[in-house]
């Protein structure tokens, strides 16, 4: 498919990170395939998630399709770019027709981003899972890559006023080993597998991360820090 939208905005957002100083860690891309279908199943923190993961699959020469909410589709400014970059629409009432869609861009050979909480944890913990990462990697093939994104809950998160001034906020996402999911699996067996490889990887990236959780706003009880508490861990 041509990708006319993606490059232009790939350098607005290069720009933006650039103007915000970000300092990036990007870790395990050599988990990311340099062709063929895949499906990078990330946490979900902030509203920066799927930009910043993205930018670490580019320098495979690869472009990642998310799967969002239907409602950024409706928006007047986001929907034309988000369908010009082929990302796919998720009607919440309605989930069949991004099933299709995003079984069909895999088969095709294109990399998925999937956010399976669903949305944005307010603690920062992992979620439980909904099965649309599993059930797509079962029916097409593709393994599901487990994707840790930490610190762009630092820069805009769901309640909490964003904070877009120059402050050199580390950010690190670690791309996992692939996990592979056979088309008779148990598909709530291989959801716990999924969330389980995900709370490892996030408490490793954590207690790797350079600034301390400690007492902070963008930190989850567990580390000291005064988020939310989860309500279903």
């Amino acid at each position: 498919m041509a990708d006319l939208v993606y490059p232009p905005v790939i350098v607005l957002i290069k720009s933006i990170w650039k103007y915000l100083d970000l300092r990036f860690t990007f870790e395990g891309d050599e988990n990311i395939p340099q062709e063929g279908g895949a499906i990078l199943a990330m946490n979900h923190i902030g509203y920066f998630d799927f930009a910043i993961v993205g930018t670490g699959v580019l320098p495979k020469k690869r472009y990642v399709r998310f799967m969002a909410k239907k409602e950024i589709f409706d928006n007047k400014l986001a929907g034309p770019l988000m369908r010009g970059m082929h990302h796919i629409s998720v009607d919440r009432s309605n989930g069949s027709a991004s099933f299709v869609a995003a079984l069909r861009a895999l088969r095709e050979g294109e990399i998925i981003g999937i956010f399976p909480e669903g949305t944005i944890s307010t603690s920062f913990e992992i979620k439980g899972l909904k099965s649309g990462a599993v059930r797509l990697a079962m029916e097409s093939g593709v393994p599901v890559i487990p994707t840790i994104v930490w610190g762009s809950q630092r820069v805009w998160t769901k309640g909490v006023k964003k904070n877009i001034t120059r402050q050199s906020v580390p950010i690190t996402v670690r791309y996992c080993q692939p996990l592979y999911f056979a088309k008779d699996s148990d598909v709530e067996a291989c959801e716990k597998q999924l969330r389980d490889v995900l709370i490892s990887a996030l408490h490793k990236v954590q207690e790797e991360y350079p600034d301390s959780h400690q007492g902070q706003r963008w930190a989850p009880v567990r580390l000291g820090g005064t988020a939310p508490a989860p309500l279903n861990l």
